[in-house]
């Protein structure tokens, strides 16, 4: 069940205060203290799951059960992270969305090109 010292705890290991998360999270001031009395509503107790990285199931019975993960692997539960971190990736792969194949080419090769650029490998390879 979910209570107040789990909460507590992935505050800890995620390093925020239980305030900040409920402002985070636009949760009433004092509503996770009273989580121990009152039942969550399911979309309060994602966004926990959410916020801190674990299933619903972790919140609700403390163990995580392989077939819960929300991703497929670690490396993409890191890309997922990079891209709910930083805006302007969000909004590149927003882009890439709708971009033909052409598009997406032409934009990797000019992002390849300035990386070579930034490492001062001029070398076109011709």
């Amino acid at each position: 069940m979910l209570t107040y010292e789990m909460i507590k705890e992935l505050c800890k290991q995620k390093g925020v205060t239980v305030t900040g998360t409920e402002k985070e999270l636009g949760f009433a001031r004092g509503s996770l203290c009273k989580i121990n009395t009152s039942k969550p509503s399911m979309e309060k107790v994602q966004k926990l799951a959410d916020y801190f990285d674990v299933s619903v199931n972790y919140l609700m019975t403390g163990k995580e059960n392989e077939g819960d993960k929300y991703y497929l692997n670690d490396d993409t539960a890191a890309m997922a992270q990079k891209l709910f971190e930083n805006k302007d990736l969000k909004v590149l792969f927003d882009a890439a969305q709708d971009a033909t194949p052409e598009d997406l080419k032409t934009t990797y090769d000019m992002l390849m090109a300035l990386k070579r650029k930034e490492r001062g490998d001029n070398d076109t390879g011709c």
